[in-house]
């Protein structure tokens, strides 16, 4: 159970990023049902798991645990409050030198609790102009040793704009979250094979994706009417 302070903090959080984002949730293919799933999202910011939480209907947010770097989220008091006791997030060790828990067996224990999780499987922020770095290993082991549960693509637009690196006050600019259909890793499928069919689900659902679909259809029927 949350305490008082998280609870309060919680709310605060989500009212800030709505009231600056103007946040729009898009359930393209999925529904918001009470059901345990892995989000799977692009990272731009360190606010992108914030944003996602605070779409979710309150009885899927309470549920819903990020997935996140231990360095950042313990890095200070108030992040260690923000991290652990408002959102309870699964704190990773991304130093594999220091690491003393398995990532995936963390998410694992997490999933079998009955949480769903919020994970990014770039294991990094992008600062690229490319729409997403290359996936990690770690979703795909996480499908293996769970493949019941749905792994529900999610596609975060405009964050990146809203706080750029290096500037401290957000821009207010609406932002967008779109969630796809789900997948499941399917019986002998590789890791690659697997990989590239996630990143694809998650590329399919950006704003950029979808302009380029829209073009390339107007001018297929422009194409057309002038055979005809």
């Amino acid at each position: 159970m949350m305490e008082l302070p998280a609870r309060a903090a919680a709310a605060a959080i989500t009212l800030f990023a709505r009231f600056i984002t103007a946040v729009r949730a898009d359930w393209r293919g999925v529904e918001p049902v009470p059901r345990q799933r892995i989000y799977f999202a692009n990272h731009v910011s360190h606010g992108d798991f914030i944003l996602l939480w605070s779409v979710l209907p309150p009885n899927l947010r309470r549920q819903t645990r990020p997935v996140a770097g231990a360095d950042y989220w313990l890095k200070s008091p108030i992040r260690r409050f923000i991290g652990r006791d408002v959102f309870n997030a699964v704190l990773i060790d991304r130093d594999r030198a220091s690491r003393k828990d398995d990532p995936v067996a963390q998410m694992v224990e997490a999933l079998d609790g009955g949480a769903s999780l919020i994970v990014f499987p770039e294991g990094t922020r992008n600062e690229t102009d490319a729409p997403l770095l290359p996936f990690k290993s770690g979703i795909y082991h996480l499908a293996r040793a769970r493949p019941e549960i749905d792994l529900v693509p999610v596609w975060i637009d405009n964050l990146n704009r809203v706080m750029p690196k290096g500037e401290f006050v957000p821009i207010p600019l609406i932002c967008t979250v779109a969630f796809g259909a789900p997948m499941h890793v399917s019986d002998g499928e590789e890791k690659t094979d697997f990989l590239a069919r996630a990143e694809q689900a998650l590329r399919a659902l950006s704003s950029d994706e979808e302009d380029n679909a829209e073009s390339l259809a107007e001018s297929r029927a422009e194409n057309q009417e002038q055979r005809t």
